[in-house]
């Protein structure tokens, strides 16, 4: 369980975010060791803080996320697989990456406590928004030391 602070960001906003920053040299929050979450929620009801907050498949921003870990980015918080440049990108930087379920969206928004948007609120669900988060259910998928769930645990029950 997480708890703490998160970022949204999904394709759209990675590529602007990687654009922006080669014009500037800024981004719109402190990527040091900050962790992004793929995902971009629905609109909350009346009273609620969150509509529906589920990840977005991961490999969409694989072509970002090495780039992004170089520059202080260490967790990443989405679904399925990721090439090896991200594998490697993760080892070379102490990162991690987290899984969270997919389809369960409007369950993993009862641990958004708050949100706001920080970048892009043209892009919609899509604009990178900063989420204080409670007890946030992920699994670590890849960590820093080269471990992969995805890998490890496909080989187990693959013989089964």
């Amino acid at each position: 369980m997480l708890t703490g602070i998160i970022y949204t960001a999904r394709d759209a906003a990675h590529k602007r975010l990687l654009e922006e920053y080669g014009k500037t040299g800024q981004m719109p929050f402190d990527i040091k060791n900050a962790t992004i979450y793929y995902a971009g929620p629905s609109p909350a009801k009346p009273g609620e803080v969150s509509g529906a907050i589920g990840p977005t498949t991961s490999g969409r921003m694989d072509a970002y996320a090495p780039q992004l870990m170089d520059m202080g980015l260490t967790g990443m918080i989405g679904k399925g697989l990721r090439n090896a440049e991200v594998k490697e990108a993760i080892k070379r930087n102490g990162a991690v990456y987290f899984a969270a379920t997919g389809g369960a969206g409007a369950l993993l928004a009862n641990a958004v406590k708050s949100m706001k948007i920080v970048a892009y609120e043209d892009l919609g669900a899509e604009a990178i928004r900063e989420l204080y988060v409670e007890d946030f259910p992920a699994i670590v998928v890849m960590d820093s030391y080269g471990g992969n769930l995805y890998e490890t645990e496909r080989q187990k029950y693959s013989k089964i």
